[in-house]
């Protein structure tokens, strides 16, 4: 068997939104690497028939970034977004599904964002910004409550905006007027005879201000209909059809709060189809008879499920144990990314209630994996939780107690599914190949138990949240599986806020990884990307900046230099507060919240593995 190394993990390709072509007989897909070598991303498109029967090929090779592929109406083109032919402004560009040269159809010099094909015209519909427009210089931003001219609010993106395309000549015109409001997403019904449009009141989302708005344009006259305000986050904009006709659905948060799980809403009156469920919807999609499937996350499985209109509820296809993702589905089968515990993401194509075929073989063969196993347990206040343990390869519990490092996930609202651990930041096969022992768990505030579960951390993070890391950590001491005087914590962006809070509350903890975490939550609802959201999270109490001086655990403080989600200011703080106390304050140039090259990906997976190996030997 071979060693696990970390360019294994930072340059396996890894299969991203799956398109199904609309006679159902192929599959065409994404392949990118973990890590960008280079300045600029690349990825590649690849096909293959969606029974398994010929292995995925790649079409229209080359170095660049090629992304969003859809299928023509007759499902002999391929339509996407590539920068080839100028690196980092992408263009859309159609190539035939058996090869050949692709065909360049825009050349728009502040690039295309996103498209929406309509399949009776032939008609290709732009999301991008005007040719000319320009940021804003100075950006000015004016508040006068009760004023009767409009707020100025300037901000650093460029809103975008929606145009025609005819593909047969090149031309482009305007489509619609949504004044200053910046186009977010579109989506054509079946038909091609109307476009729903989500927009934001601004066109990025610092500092937290997107109020959303859903509307109706026609593609002919560029005529819009409104259709209110639907829920905050909005999203995933899918069109569906019952006994009635076509409808339009959306996934955004369940009201009232800022702080809740994902629901489902039906765009006529913005009902709420998932009310009371608890489970998460993650994603949807038009099934080839028109009816509307979705993801759920379900505690560690995720399922596929259809929604029964007649009942109002959403019935049960199929349950995986691990996750899905990137849904889509034409005639009488969907195609999906999935991931188990023992395989890395696949692409996997069949009906949604299965069984379904995975395209291509398998990767990295030959190396012996940590077995990980799946943990159910209550909370002290009995809420039942759930999360993973990897233990290292070859080993068992009876090999116990290993020295153990808990991995808190981001978020809040986000959880670990039973899938492959492998990547720079979900490392837990990375830890456990050095002999860790990894936790992996799933705390209140998450994804995959509904509504009230992901609501309970609203102005409390820190709170039951933590308590519910240490009662599981606490089990596998009791356990045998992990050493009381060898334990770690790590996470990023929310993990981060968590381990940086740990290290204040206890020093159980021998070594502490941070990164990209939250230190200050006044300061981040101030400086951040979602300032309403993080001020509802928490306040000045569940800071760590506020009790950063009873930290005595040794910590690795890791941040990209350009985050604008978590800025690295926060990081600052910390390293500032810690002063002569042990630890090591790691800035990556050029990155934001999450890192992209590959170079540093290595760095860290090196540097964070190296930290526990040292403190907790």
């Amino acid at each position: 068997m071979g060693k696990l190394t970390a360019e294994a993990v930072v340059d396996r390709l890894v299969p991203q939104t799956p398109r199904m072509s609309p006679d159902g007989r192929w599959v065409v897909f994404v392949r990118a690497p973990v890590g960008r070598a280079g300045e600029y991303p690349d990825s590649g498109l690849w096909v293959g028939a969606a029974d398994g029967s010929a292995p995925p090929r790649e079409l229209a090779a080359a170095t660049a970034e090629d992304q969003e592929p859809r299928w023509s109406a007759d499902s002999g083109w391929v339509y996407f977004l590539s920068d080839r032919a100028d690196r980092g402004t992408a263009q859309l560009h159609r190539v035939r599904r058996d090869g050949g040269d692709p065909e360049q159809l825009t050349d728009w010099r502040s690039g295309i964002g996103d498209y929406v094909l309509l399949p009776d015209s032939g008609a290709v519909v732009l999301v991008a910004p005007e040719e000319k427009a320009a940021p804003a210089d100075p950006r000015v931003r004016v508040v006068r409550p009760g004023a009767a001219e409009a707020p100025t609010w300037d901000t650093a993106a460029r809103p975008d905006r929606l145009w025609l395309l005819d593909p047969s000549t090149r031309a482009v015109r305007a489509l619609g007027d949504f004044g200053s409001r910046h186009v977010a997403e579109a989506a054509a019904r079946p038909d091609g005879h109307t476009l729903a449009v989500l927009t934001w009141s601004v066109a990025d989302r610092e500092p937290g201000l997107y109020e959303p708005g859903l509307h109706l344009v026609d593609p002919a006259t560029g005529a819009r209909q409104e259709l209110g305000a639907p829920a905050l986050e909005a999203e995933s904009l899918t069109w569906w059809r019952d006994e009635a006709g076509w409808r339009l659905a959306y996934l955004g948060l369940t009201p009232p709060g800022l702080i809740s799980g994902r629901a489902i809403f039906d765009a006529d009156g913005q009902r709420n189809l998932t009310a009371g469920m608890s489970v998460c919807p993650i994603e949807l999609a038009r099934a080839g008879d028109g009816r509307l499937l979705a993801l759920f996350a379900e505690g560690l499985d995720t399922t596929i499920r259809r929604l029964d209109p007649a009942a109002g509820t959403f019935t049960e296809l199929d349950r995986v144990p691990g996750s899905l993702q990137d849904l889509s589905a034409s005639g009488g089968g969907i195609a999906v990314v999935g991931s188990s515990a023992t395989e890395p993401d696949a692409v996997h194509c069949g009906p949604p209630g299965g069984p379904r075929t995975r395209l291509g073989e398998p990767q990295l063969r030959g190396i012996r994996w940590g077995t990980q196993e799946r943990l159910s347990y209550r909370a002290e206040d009995g809420l039942e939780l759930d999360g993973l343990l990897v233990l290292p390869p070859g080993r068992t519990r009876a090999d116990g107690p290993f020295p153990l490092v808990t991995l808190v996930h981001g978020g809040p609202y986000d959880r670990f599914a039973d899938r492959f651990q492998l990547g720079w930041f979900r490392h837990g096969q990375w830890l456990a190949a050095a002999g860790f022992a990894v936790f992996l768990p799933n705390p209140r505030g998450g994804l995959g138990h509904g509504h009230a579960f992901a609501a309970s951390v609203a102005g409390d993070v820190g709170g039951a949240e933590f308590t519910d890391l240490l009662t599981g950590i606490d089990l596998l001491v009791e356990a045998g599986v992990a050493d009381e005087d060898r334990l770690g914590i790590g996470g990023g962006s929310h993990g981060g806020f968590m381990a940086a809070w740990a290290v204040t509350q206890t020093d159980r903890f021998k070594a502490a990884v941070v990164n990209a975490g939250v230190i200050d939550w006044p300061l981040l609802a101030a400086t951040g990307e979602c300032g309403r959201y993080d001020r509802a999270l928490g306040g000045r109490e569940n800071s760590p900046i506020a009790h950063a001086g009873r930290i005595a655990t040794p910590v690795l403080i890791v941040h990209g230099e350009d985050d604008t989600n978590v800025p690295l200011s926060q990081a600052e703080l910390l390293h500032d507060a810690l002063g002569d106390r042990p630890h090591e304050f790691v800035v990556y140039p050029r990155e934001g919240h999450s890192l992209r090259e590959r170079g540093h990906q290595l760095d860290y997976l090196h540097r964070a593995r190296a930290w526990f190996s040292d403190l907790l030997a």
